[in-house]
C-alpha cells in the first residue's frame, strides 16, 4: 500500500471520527464519507471489483428509459462536441447508478473500462463509495467529486461532475456525469465542467417534459420574454379543462409554489387569465406571446404550446374507442383510486396512516398492482425523498434471502465480498421497505424480521454489533395468512406486527372502473401513439376474467399495440383466450377500407351479451349511464343490444 493511499485512508477515518475537518469545501463530501463508513461499512483501501451487469440486464435498464435515452443522446452529442479531445467522457446512468450510455474519445475506451466507468457498471455509493454519480443520486443535487474527495483510494485520480435528471413529477430518473480518469487540474477548474453537466441535464428535463405532455397543452412562461424557448423557461402542462397535470422546477421557483401543490389546480387559479382566452376560444387563435399576471400580481410573458392531436384533421375510425389521455398523475395515490369505490377507500385509509408508523399489509391476487400502490404511498408520504426498496420474498433463493435482507460482514461465509454488504433493510433506512410475497418468507427469517420490527435494529450475518434502522414497512401477499398461521408456515406474532392496517386490492374483474382502466392502460402501453380499439375487441377485453389481473392486461395491450395495423386493435390482435376466437379460425380482415369483418366464436358473443346485461342491471337499465360506464355512445349501445337480441321490453325506455 502506498504512503498516499495510507494517508488518504487515515484522513477519511479522522474526519469520520471528528478529529479533523474534511479537506473539501463541500459538506456533502463529508456526509458521504460518513455514510461509506457507518452505513455501508466500506474500507477506502481494500480492493474490490466493480459490479457490472450482463448484457441482457443492461438492455432491460436501457429499455426502461427509452424516451429519456432518445432525448439524452441528442444533447450528449451536442455536449461532446464542446469537450472532445479534453480527456473527459460523458456518462448517463439510471436512478440505480447503472451506466446506460457512454460517449468519449476512442483513446479513452480502455482507461475508462479498466477503472470500471463503463457500460453496465453500477456506480452507486454503496458499491463505489463517494463518487460523482452515486453521491449525486443520494444528495439529489449537482456536485463535483474531485481527486482525493473520492472515498476509495483507487479513484483519487478521477474527477467527476454530475447532475441529476428529474421527471415532470420531480422523481429522480437519471444522472448525467462528465468524468476524467486523469485529473491534473484544481477543483476550481471543474466549475465549468459542472456548469456544462447542469445545463445539459436541465435541457434533457425540458425536452422530456414537452415530449411526455405532447398531447396536452403546455403553458411556457418566464419573467423575461427572451428566456422563452430556453431550458430555463417555466412549464405547466394542463388538460382541456384547464387542470394542471405537471409543473417543472422553474415553474415552482417562479410562482413560488411547490410543484405538487399546483397539480390538480385550474390554470386560472394561478394566472389572472381565463382558460378560454388562453386557448383562443371564441377569438380565433390561441394567444401568442403576451404578458399576463399571476394571482400575486407578478408579471410574466406566456406562450401556449398547443397539444398535438394526431389524425385531428381526418375522420376517426368508425366503431373504435380511443385510449384515455395519458395523465402521469394516475400513478399517484389520487390517480390510482380511479372510479372504483374499494380503491378509493384504500387510498383514503392509506393517507390516514402513512405518516403514523402504522404498518400496512396489502392483500389480493397476484398482478393487482401492489408494488405500484406501495410506491404511490411512499411518494405521497413524508418519506418521499428517502429510499424506496422493494424485495420480492418469493423470487430470492432461500439460501440467499437472509443475506439479501439483513446483509453480512466480511468473512460471514465463503464468497462474501471483502467489504461486506448492507442488506435491503438497511438500504431502506429512513425510507420505505416493501416486502412483496411476505407469505413465502421462510419461517427462520420470519423470526429475524420480527426482531427487527420489535428492536428497530438489524444484526448483519457474521456481526456481533446491531445497527439501528428506521424503516416504514409495507408488506404484501396473495396468500391467506390466517390459513398459513393455522398450518404452521407463518408466525402469528409477525402477522399482527405486519397487519397494522390490511387493505385488499380488488381483482381486475371486480373493479367497476375496468373500461376506464383499459383505455388508460392502452395509452400507457402504446406510449401515447394514439392507438384505438375496435368496439368488439374492447368488449372482449372488458368481458374477459383476467386471471393475471392488471399485469396480464398490460402485457396483452402492449403486444396488441405492437401487432395492430392502422393503429386500431382488432380481435385478431388479441390472444385467442381473450378474444374468444378459435386459434384455427382467425378473424378475417378485408383488404379494402371499411368495416372490419370478424369471425367470432359463440363464446365471445355470449360473453358480450352477458356483459351488457350485467352493466344494464348495475345501472338500473339507465341507457346513458350504462353507455358511459362501457365507454360507448348511446347509439352504439342500442346497436349492440339489437345485435344480441336484448329487446326494448327488457328495459324501460329513457
Amino acid at each position: 500500500m502506498s504512503q498516499d493511499n495510507t494517508a488518504h485512508a487515515a484522513h477519511i477515518h479522522s474526519v469520520v471520527r471528528g478529529t479533523q475537518p474534511c479537506p473539501s469545501p463541500e459538506a456533502r463530501i463529508a456526509r458521504s464519507w460518513l455514510r461509506c463508513v457507518n452505513h455501508y461499512g466500506l474500507d477506502p483501501v481494500r480492493s474490490h471489483h466493480t459490479q457490472v451487469l450482463e448484457q441482457i440486464s443492461l438492455r432491460e435498464h436501457q429499455e426502461r428509459l427509452d424516451d429519456l435515452l432518445d432525448i439524452a443522446q441528442i444533447e450528449i452529442k451536442s455536449l461532446y462536441q464542446r469537450i472532445a479531445g479534453s480527456g473527459f467522457a460523458i456518462i448517463l446512468t439510471d436512478r440505480n447508478g447503472v451506466i446506460i450510455h457512454w460517449t468519449g474519445d476512442a483513446n479513452l475506451n480502455k482507461p475508462f473500462e479498466r477503472i470500471g466507468l463503463w457500460l453496465g457498471a453500477i456506480w452507486n455509493e454503496e458499491n463505489e463509495g463517494t463518487n460523482g454519480i452515486g453521491t449525486a443520486l443520494i444528495e439529489r443535487q449537482a456536485l463535483t467529486v474531485h481527486s482525493n474527495e473520492h472515498f476509495r483510494t483507487r479513484y483519487i485520480h478521477l474527477t467527476c461532475s454530475a447532475a441529476p435528471i428529474f421527471d415532470p413529477q420531480g422523481q429522480l430518473l437519471a444522472v448525467l456525469d462528465i468524468s476524467s480518469v486523469k485529473c491534473q487540474d484544481s477543483r476550481q477548474s471543474q466549475l465549468h465542467t459542472l456548469a456544462l453537466a447542469v445545463l445539459s441535464a436541465r435541457t434533457i428535463e425540458h425536452c422530456l417534459f414537452l415530449r411526455m405532455f405532447r398531447q396536452q397543452f403546455v403553458l411556457r412562461f418566464h419573467h423575461w420574454p427572451e428566456f422563452l424557448g430556453q431550458c430555463s423557461e417555466a412549464l405547466l402542462a394542463f388538460d382541456d379543462g384547464g387542470r394542471v397535470l405537471a409543473a417543472n422546477q422553474s415553474a415552482a421557483a417562479q410562482l413560488q409554489q411547490p410543484r405538487q401543490a399546483m397539480v390538480g389546480r385550474r390554470i386560472d387559479e394561478l394566472f389572472a387569465v381565463s382558460l378560454d382566452v388562453l386557448l383562443g376560444r371564441g377569438h380565433g387563435q390561441p394567444v401568442t406571446l403576451r404578458p399576463v399576471r399571476d394571482t400575486a400580481k407578478e408579471q410574466f410573458f406566456v406562450l401556449l404550446h398547443g397539444a398535438e392531436k394526431p389524425f385531428s384533421s381526418a375522420r376517426p375510425n368508425a366503431g373504435t374507442i380511443e385510449a384515455e389521455p395519458l395523465l402521469l398523475p394516475m400513478k399517484t395515490l389520487e390517480g390510482l383510486s380511479g372510479q372504483d369505490p374499494l380503491m378509493a377507500y384504500n387510498v383514503h385509509c392509506a393517507r390516514r396512516v402513512m405518516n403514523k408508523r402504522v404498518n400496512i399489509l396489502l392483500t389480493g391476487e397476484t398482478g393487482t398492482g401492489k408494488e405500484v400502490f406501495t410506491r404511490a404511498i411512499h411518494d405521497a408520504s413524508a418519506r418521499a425523498g428517502q429510499p424506496f426498496v422493494a424485495v420480492n420474498c418469493a423470487s430470492i433463493p432461500e439460501n440467499l434471502i437472509e443475506s439479501e435482507l439483513f446483509g453480512y460482514k466480511y468473512g460471514a461465509f465463503t464468497g462474501a465480498r471483502q467489504e461486506g454488504r448492507r442488506g435491503k433493510i438497511l438500504q431502506a433506512h429512513g425510507g420505505t421497505l416493501f416486502l412483496d410475497e411476505i407469505g413465502d418468507m421462510p419461517p427462520p427469517l420470519q423470526t429475524r424480521l420480527l426482531r427487527v420490527l420489535e428492536e428497530k435494529e438489524v444484526l448483519p450475518l457474521g456481526s456481533d454489533t446491531p445497527v439501528p434502522v428506521d424503516v416504514y414497512l409495507i408488506s404484501a401477499t396473495h396468500r391467506n395468512l390466517p390459513e398459513c398461521i393455522a398450518n404452521g408456515t407463518f408466525r402469528e406474532d409477525l402477522y399482527y406486527r405486519l397487519n397494522g392496517l390490511e387493505l385488499k386490492l380488488p381483482a381486475l374483474r371486480e373493479r367497476g372502473d375496468r373500461p376506464l382502466l383499459i383505455r388508460w392502460l392502452l395509452a400507457v402501453e402504446s406510449d401515447g401513439a394514439n392507438i384505438r380499439i375496435a368496439e368488439d375487441a374492447f368488449a372482449a377485453l372488458n368481458a374477459y376474467a383476467w386471471p393475471g389481473n392488471i399485469r396480464q392486461l398490460c402485457n396483452v395491450l402492449r403486444t396488441a399495440a405492437a401487432l395492430c395495423e392502422d393503429r386500431v386493435i382488432r380481435l385478431e390482435d388479441l390472444p385467442a383466450e381473450v378474444a374468444g376466437l378459435s386459434p384455427r379460425c382467425p378473424a378475417v380482415r378485408p383488404s379494402g377500407y371499411g368495416a372490419v369483418v370478424t369471425t367470432v366464436a359463440g363464446g365471445l358473443v355470449q360473453a358480450e351479451r352477458e356483459a351488457l346485461l350485467q352493466q344494464l342491471d348495475q345501472q338500473g337499465w339507465n341507457i346513458t349511464n350504462t353507455a358511459a360506464r362501457l365507454g360507448f355512445s348511446r347509439n352504439t349501445l342500442y346497436r349492440k343490444m339489437r345485435k344480441h337480441g336484448i329487446q326494448p321490453r327488457e328495459y324501460p325506455m329513457p
